[in-house]
């Protein structure tokens, strides 16, 4: 069928209207659907438009808008892709829908109102595109990404696949906190460090990782260790901490400078085979001193090197803290705050418990 046919087809289906009737329907509340690539929506786009490239409309627009009966108009360059795009959108069960004629070019000819969007260079285009390609994110939340900060607290296990993912993801500045040197028993699990940086600082070892993964990120040394004289500057400076600490102690000084500042803290642990993730924040409640006020004994807590670790078992919880981090830094889903998720790599069985912040554990 050529594309004439196709189009006298969709026609069929689906009303096409001028940019009088489309700019009418907008201000009525309908929401534009721009399905042009990243590159066409950089030269501008329609104020407020749900932007999803006609390729991923059928993986994406469910999650993006479950309302089947919100009222959308489909538009695109010239109206050609959108009027395919809303066949689409009917058969995915959106009761109304109209393409836009003429597209974004007649809307901006017809002197209607439009934007410049915040743009990124080519090389960030590129480097980000997976990301840009996702409505919840697109070039604003990655832009939002690049002017984050982050405080990973350990450079070891946990703290490595953390600082691995967000410095790809391109969460602007990540500080590294830790105060010890790479050991050659630290390789089984910390992936962030190697054979040639053994007896180098963690926090040195990491940023030289991270400075040949993504040269966007700004990785801020720490080499100390986070006590209580120091955890309030620290944390103060960031607007995400992620906890990948292996000792209490840590972990009540950064719950107190959460506590005091409201910066959330992204926290993770492992024993052996099993891991824990949460999301402590305090502007809902929850902090790691209100759900563990006193520390239990080394006997029912040891370390790794005590107990022993799984080596991809932090690989795993890491990248889930680092998956709540993004979550925190670009406001979106149901991050793990008033919940701990729980996972047991032998069973291969993930638990979630609910937390209740006026009753420790």
């Amino acid at each position: 069928m050529s594309l004439r046919d196709l189009l006298a087809t969709a026609r069929e289906v689906v009303p096409e209207v001028d940019v009088q009737e489309g700019a009418r329907r907008y201000r009525s509340g309908a929401t534009i659907v721009d399905v042009r690539e990243p590159d066409e929506t950089a030269q501008g786009v329609i104020p407020g438009s749900l932007i999803i490239p006609r390729g991923v409309l059928e993986t994406t627009m469910p999650t993006s808008l479950p309302e089947l009966s919100q009222p959308l108009v489909i538009t695109c360059a010239t109206g050609v892709r959108s009027l395919l795009a809303a066949v689409t959108m009917r058969q995915l069960g959106y009761s109304d829908v109209v393409s836009l004629a003429g597209g974004f070019v007649a809307w901006k000819a017809a002197g209607l109102e439009w934007e410049q969007p915040q743009n990124l260079p080519a090389d960030r285009l590129a480097r980000y595109s997976r990301h840009l390609l996702l409505p919840e994110v697109g070039v604003s939340g990655q832009q939002r990404l690049l002017e984050s900060r982050v405080l990973i607290v350990g450079a070891g296990g946990l703290g490595s696949p953390v600082a691995l993912y967000l410095a790809a993801a391109g969460v602007g500045r990540l500080g590294l906190a830790d105060m010890d040197s790479v050991d050659l028993t630290n390789l089984q699990r910390q992936v962030i460090h190697s054979s040639f940086t053994v007896g180098m600082p963690k926090v040195e070892s990491a940023a030289r990782t991270l400075g040949a993964l993504n040269p966007d990120v700004d990785v801020v040394e720490h080499p100390l260790r986070v006590d209580g004289s120091n955890a309030l500057d620290l944390v103060s400076g960031y607007d995400v901490v992620v906890d990948g600490a292996d000792n209490f102690d840590v972990r009540y000084a950064l719950s107190d400078a959460s506590e005091s500042t409201g910066v959330p803290v992204v926290y993770g642990s492992v024993f052996r085979y099993e891991g824990q993730v949460t999301v402590f924040d305090p502007r809902a409640g929850f902090t790691y001193r209100g759900f563990m006020p006193v520390p239990p004994s080394p006997e029912m807590a040891p370390d790794c090197a005590t107990a022993g670790v799984l080596g991809v078992l932090p690989g795993i919880i890491g990248t889930i803290q680092a998956a709540e981090t993004l979550k925190l830094l670009l406001g979106l889903g149901c991050p793990l705050v008033g919940r701990m998720l729980v996972i047991d790599a032998l069973e291969m069985d993930a638990t979630v418990l609910r937390l209740d912040p006026a009753h420790p554990q």
